[in-house]
């Protein structure tokens, strides 16, 4: 396929724009990549403090570090979907001047994400040995969860990223949904105490969601120590692949009017 072949062709470009992205997030702060560690302590911090009083959510075992195993992941696709969105259009000066293929912007940054992820995944470690859940072989399984997540989460950005070209209203109205997103994933609270019928449509919903799937998956090798779903699973990677490949021929498509839009 041609996105193979122009990705090898200037892998350098791929990869010399992924350390930009990872450097360039905090290249101006004191504490530089220190915050893909600060960022979601204080996130599970505010949420240990103030989610027991609001929900009963906090009734789960090992909350702590059931917070954690979803905050991160979550912060990893919210990274790859907002810094995603608008990378087009603010490359649109290099865009104007020289060639590229334009999919290494996005993917450029989703890689950067998925290695930032994979430094925050210390972290749940960490975590998961000071409150005592321990560290079994599962956690070996992580990247296989990670890829799903990154094909799913790189098809998305694609659309998003050429349609914000010719509409940048798409960057406000994917901020609204991803603070919807959030609430609508087990994140912060467990489906678990939520059993009543009044409660039960709108658990059918949270369950559709992918995300649900993926971030139940990395508790399952995290926290609970077994297997995850792997037929609910498998679903969301074809979902995924049919995201990035419909995402793709949409993104080629809007491509050829981005120096004109830009």
């Amino acid at each position: 396929m041609t996105i193979f072949k122009d990705l090898y062709n200037y892998r350098e470009l791929l990869k010399t724009n992924t350390k930009k992205e990872i450097r360039g997030k905090y290249k101006a702060s004191a504490l530089g990549v220190l915050w893909s560690f600060i960022n979601p302590l204080l996130q599970v911090l505010v949420y240990a403090i103030v989610f027991p009083f609001i929900m009963r959510g906090a009734g789960t075992d090992n909350y702590i570090v059931y917070l954690i195993t979803g905050i991160i992941p979550w912060t990893f696709f919210t990274n790859v979907v907002s810094g995603g969105t608008p990378c087009i259009k603010y490359n649109a000066g290099i865009i104007k001047k020289v060639y590229f293929p334009r999919e290494i912007l996005p993917i450029s940054l989703c890689l950067s994400a998925l290695i930032n992820f994979g430094i925050s995944c210390i972290i749940i470690l960490i975590f998961c040995i000071i409150f005592g859940v321990g560290i079994t072989p599962y956690v070996l399984l992580v990247p296989v969860v990670a890829i799903v997540q990154t094909v799913l989460s790189l098809g998305i950005i694609f659309i998003l990223s050429a349609i914000n070209v010719y509409v940048q209203d798409i960057e406000h109205i994917v901020g609204f949904i991803l603070q919807m997103g959030f609430y609508g994933t087990p994140i912060i609270y467990d489906l678990k105490a939520y059993t009543s019928t009044s409660h039960a449509t709108l658990m059918k919903l949270i369950n559709l969601n992918p995300l649900t799937t993926i971030v139940n998956s990395y508790r399952d090798l995290f926290l609970y120590h077994t297997m995850p779903n792997w037929t609910n699973l498998a679903i969301v990677f074809v979902l995924g692949l049919i995201v990035l490949i419909l995402g793709y021929k949409i993104f080629k498509k809007l491509e050829k009017g981005f120096a004109e839009e830009l």
